[in-house]
């Protein structure tokens, strides 16, 4: 399995919004013990064993708007018939309320631009995908600079506990597949 999760690298994004991918595969990482030390593919990368499977998790350097180029990059090292089949995306979306997640086997970009270049250089939106919300519940004028906000003290609780569902709907996902775990999770 290939479980990317999408953020932007550098101190001044670690707690945004937009990080969320990263968040959890941080949090994945250090409960399962794997260090994301090594480069590849413009990546930060570790492998271990998640749910009885080896597992590659990946925090792509380039930038939300091209983490294509590393995706694409990190599935032509996959050693594996389908690697499309092997891959999960996480990524934070603005249209699912804070504090709730969602699993797909497909889909659009909805307007996400990690997604939207994950597709475009993969050349399909068949791959499975865990979304994590992150809506406020009041109107936003600028969502480009809320996504790029660090949750406030007041979010970081909620942030915590959906960060924890999400480390168990990857792990479902690993062990039952994405179809399963959406009857669980969604």
């Amino acid at each position: 399995m290939l479980i990317v999760g999408l953020g932007n690298p550098g101190k001044e994004y670690e707690w945004t919004r937009h990080n969320l991918g990263f968040m959890l595969i941080d949090k994945l990482a250090h409960d399962e013990g794997i260090a994301i030390s090594r480069r590849e593919c413009s990546s930060f990368v570790g492998r271990g064993e998640i749910e009885g499977a080896m597992t590659k998790l990946a925090k792509p350097q380039t930038f939300m708007n091209l983490s294509g180029q590393a995706v694409s990059c990190l599935l032509s090292k996959l050693q594996t018939e389908s690697p499309i089949e092997q891959l999960v995306v996480i990524s934070d979306d603005l249209a699912l309320p804070l504090g709730t997640i969602r699993i797909r086997e497909r889909g659009s970009a909805g307007g996400h631009n990690g997604l939207k270049s994950i597709i475009a250089s993969i050349g399909t939106n068949e791959f499975v995908r865990l979304r994590i919300g992150i809506q406020p519940d009041h109107p936003i004028s600028d969502s480009k600079r809320f996504v790029l906000d660090e949750f406030p003290r007041s979010e970081r609780t909620v942030v915590a506990e959906v960060l924890d569902q999400s480390a168990k709907a990857i792990r479902a996902i690993i062990r039952d597949g994405a179809l399963k775990a959406m009857s669980v999770f969604n």
